[in-house]
């Protein structure tokens, strides 16, 4: 196999290699092939990974999670009534299509999102705890440090059996370095996915690239065979990188072959991807369009995303998935609803009548790219004959509950679907006070991961 060429051996040493590792990291987000029966666990993995879980007629659980930034307007927020006997407030009539396939929980908190001992920075914090559980040690360098996030930690258990192992998407900027908010990095304040607590997923919020990595580049039927070359030259770009390396360890000093080490287990993990794509027989060649890039609509940006979060969950591309929809505390103006002052400048409000409404829109706005994919998941046949939303598991909500104030308790917070028989919705479940983390454990438990504690959860959330 030609191999791309190499540079000259007796040049020095450059940081170039660990960007051109980056490049090549970039490039083997592998689009993943359909597969719309469930299927057993990889041969290969299958005594190191613990029984998958499934609806009981056999189809696929997901499970994803959508961050919203700033809190909410609490009096517009919260249903009326109780049980399944409830009634949507304002924020939540756009569900009302959908009510018998949501619970809409209260009581649950994120301690770890609090000040603390750390002061101000509430936002970089909420986005950080959220789907951890932990408190994010306060810093702006690289010393970062959270927690495995819920969704990563389902990831390791489940990917094996996909072609992605999960798939992280935003609406927002992507920002990995830096200072953001109060002295916390803003890596806390972009991503919403950690695979080890001191590794941030990096979400696309490019939906032609998000979708090219799902299904490959090209028109419908093309798609195939761009990915099969795509997949060679991702393993020429690996055979020239480990060659190099090798080369280059001869140079290095003990520190820096250290490093060289970390840099190396970025490779075989791109290399166990490809390995993994090539373990299925066909692309998912979906019959649309590839997306343009980027729209400056930001509702249609939205759509977008659920889309094709919706497309890889039919697809059974992946299982698992994230889409931050906008960054804590998020200043983004919305003229299309007539409000030119920024969200987290209104959830200041002061008790201003004015700004009050202006934040009840723009979470009803929110709300209503939400209830549309909801419905595009409910009115799309799983395997088994059921819904994709029946056998999905679907955390809608954030970690500051009002953003006038702050608070960390009570949370805004939607569960969605049916969990493949696990779920009981179309209740308003109001809940004594305790962590978040207690629904993540329910949830891995439900996927098939078997743990009993999970970030600062105290039980197994029990009643869903």
């Amino acid at each position: 196999m030609n191999r791309p060429h190499a540079p000259n051996s007796n040049a020095a040493p450059t940081i170039g290699r660990r960007r051109f590792l980056q490049g090549v990291g970039a490039c083997v987000g592998l689009p993943l092939f359909e597969s719309l029966a469930a299927r057993s666990a990889v041969a290969a993995e299958a005594t190191a990974t613990p029984a998958l879980a499934t609806t009981a007629s056999g189809a696929p659980l997901r499970m994803a999670f959508m961050s919203i930034p700033n809190g909410v307007q609490q009096e517009h927020w919260f249903p009326t009534g109780q049980g399944s006997d409830f009634s949507f407030n304002s924020t939540m009539k756009p569900l009302e299509a959908v009510k018998q396939h949501v619970q809409v929980l209260t009581g649950l908190d994120h301690e770890h999102a609090t000040p603390g001992p750390d002061g101000a920075g509430d936002h970089a914090r909420a986005n950080a705890t959220f789907l951890t559980g932990q408190r994010a040690r306060k810093t702006a360098g690289k010393d970062i440090y959270v927690g495995v996030s819920v969704d990563q930690l389902a990831a390791q258990h489940v990917g094996h059996t996909t072609r992605f192992r999960s798939l992280e998407l935003s609406c927002d900027a992507v920002r990995n370095s830096g200072s953001c908010d109060s002295g916390y990095a803003c890596a806390y304040q972009y991503n919403l996915s950690w695979s080890t607590p001191t590794t941030p997923v990096t979400p696309e919020p490019n939906p032609r690239l998000a979708f090219e990595r799902l299904f490959g580049g090209g028109a419908q039927g093309q798609r195939a065979r761009n990915y099969q070359q795509r997949l060679e030259t991702q393993r020429s770009l690996l055979d020239f990188v480990l060659e190099d390396a090798r080369s280059l360890n001869r140079e290095l000093s003990g520190h820096d072959r250290r490093k060289l080490d970390e840099y190396l287990a970025g490779v075989r993990s791109i290399e166990r991807r490809i390995q993994n794509s090539e373990q299925f027989e066909s692309v998912a060649d979906p019959a649309v369009d590839t997306p343009p890039g980027i729209p400056r609509d930001f509702g249609a940006h939205m759509d977008m995303m659920y889309d094709l979060l919706a497309m890889a969950f039919q697809t059974d591309s992946t299982r698992v998935g994230t889409l931050l929809l906008a960054y804590d505390g998020s200043n983004r103006s919305f003229p299309d609803l007539g409000i030119s002052e920024g969200h987290h400048y209104l959830t200041h409000h002061q008790r201003n009548e004015k700004y009050v409404e202006y934040i009840a829109k723009i979470d009803q706005f929110y709300m209503q790219r939400f209830a549309r994919f909801l419905e595009k998941l409910a009115a799309t046949e799983d395997v088994d004959g059921a819904s994709l939303l029946d056998n999905s598991m679907i955390v809608y909500g954030g970690a500051i509950a009002n953003g006038n104030r702050h608070t960390h308790d009570n949370l805004p917070v939607v569960l969605a679907g049916g969990g493949g028989g696990s779920l009981r919705p179309g209740r308003y479940v109001e809940l004594d006070s305790q962590p978040m983390s207690n629904l993540f454990v329910s949830m891995l438990n439900s996927m098939g991961v078997g743990v009993d504690r999970f970030g600062d959860s105290t039980a197994q959330l029990a009643g869903l």
